[in-house]
This record gives structure tokens, C-alpha cells and sequence, in this order.
């Protein structure tokens, strides 16, 4: 019985091993960049790491797909380095001595793709999966309605709009009286104006209203009465 059991052990070993290796069908390299990522604060790669990496994985696939019944135990990592690279594959859970369609694991990878990332506090940009593109992030939705940021934009240019016109209204009736009453002051000091001719004092004649020489007489005083 433990020899069985032994041969069942070895079997499956060399069937994984085969399964899991570079460049192996449906196989995916990821590599992780943890010192860049986080630096001072890096976390050291272990066997609990790869441990949640093989859960994360296992929970996409099981997220991508309700009728998938993966395992951790179906997840298989091979040639870890130092630097923290590593190939894995997906095994059958029913069968678990073949893989999972590469094109299968793609898709769950990129669906859950900020999940597994915020689980090792990464980005896409430090770990990667090198045959699986990058997903664009979520665009970001302002807090403020796009239309409520329009009629401010519009009320703004309204009020800025009214403003200008009253400040230039108000501008234009200032000169318009000061012109006035500059006008005003230049008639009066016209009509107030003292010339002097050979030294005597002469007021400017008024041509408006005309002007009587004191020198000849009236003429009603033309002749003298008898």
C-alpha cells in the first residue's frame, strides 16, 4: 500500500514537472520587481508568498469562470529565482495531468488583474506577466457631476459678462460728463475773458447777444432838443 502510494506520489511529481516548465504549453513567466516597487519597505519573497500568489490565482479562476472548481493545489509554480521570476502553469481540476487553455487563464488573469496586484502591493509595472498585456486601469469619475462643472463654467462667464458691462457703462458715463463739464468751464471762461488793448481793459464782445459803443450816442439822442 505505501509503495502504491509512493509510485502514485512520484507519478504525479514527474507528470507537474513536466506540466510546469519554461516555455511549456500554457505555461506563463511572471516576474515581480519587489525592491523597485516598494523599496525600504520590501517584503522578502518566501514560501508563504508564492502561497497567495497560487491562492490569488486560483480565486481568478474561480471568479472568472462559476463553473470552475480550481484549487490551490492546481496551481503550480517552477523555476523560482532569486530575483523573483518564476514560470506556472494551471492544472485540470478533474483531470489535474493537463493544463488549463492558456487563453482561459489569460482572461482571468486580466480580469482580476488589480486584485492579484493589490495583494502584493505591485503595479503592472512590477509584476508582470510577461505573454499577458497590461490592462488599462478604470477610468477615474470626478466627484462633481461633468454638468454641474459646466454651468459653473457657463454662470462664471454670465456674471463676468455682467460685470464688464456695468463697469464699462459706468466708465463711459464718468467721461461723458467730465467732457460735458469740461465744455461747460471753456464757454465760461470765454465769455469772463479780459483783453487788453493799448492798456485799457476791453470785455470781448458778445456776439450772441451784440454789444453798444458808449462812445456815439443813442438814437434817440442823435440831436439835442431845443
Amino acid at each position: 500500500m505505501l509503495r502504491a502510494l509512493l509510485l502514485t506520489v512520484s507519478v504525479v511529481a514527474i507528470a507537474h514537472g513536466e506540466l510546469c516548465k519554461p516555455d511549456a504549453q500554457n505555461a506563463f513567466k511572471v516576474r515581480i520587481s519587489i525592491k523597485t516597487a516598494l523599496g525600504d519597505n520590501a517584503y522578502a519573497w518566501d514560501a508563504n508568498e508564492e502561497y497567495l500568489f497560487k491562492a490569488m490565482v486560483a480565486f481568478a479562476m474561480r471568479r472568472y469562470s462559476s463553473k470552475s472548481t480550481t484549487q490551490i493545489s492546481n496551481v503550480l509554480l517552477c523555476n523560482v529565482t532569486d530575483r523573483v521570476s518564476f514560470w506556472f502553469v494551471v492544472t485540470d481540476s478533474s483531470k489535474n495531468v493537463t493544463t488549463v487553455p492558456g487563453s482561459v487563464v489569460e482572461a482571468a488573469i486580466r480580469m482580476n488583474r488589480n486584485r492579484i496586484n493589490s495583494a502584493f502591493l505591485l503595479s503592472d509595472k512590477t509584476l508582470q506577466f510577461l505573454k499577458i498585456t497590461s490592462t488599462l486601469s478604470p477610468p477615474v469619475e470626478p466627484s462633481t457631476p461633468v454638468w454641474l462643472i459646466v454651468f459653473g463654467v457657463v454662470l462664471c462667464l454670465i456674471v463676468a459678462g455682467i460685470v464688464f458691462l456695468i463697469v464699462s457703462g459706468i466708465q463711459k458715463h464718468k467721461k461723458k460728463n467730465k467732457e460735458s463739464t469740461e465744455r461747460e468751464n471753456l464757454e465760461e471762461k470765454v465769455e469772463v475773458t479780459v483783453t487788453l488793448e493799448n492798456g485799457l481793459p476791453c470785455e470781448v464782445l458778445d456776439l450772441k447777444a451784440g454789444h453798444i459803443n458808449g462812445v456815439f450816442p443813442a438814437d434817440d439822442e442823435r440831436f439835442t432838443s431845443l
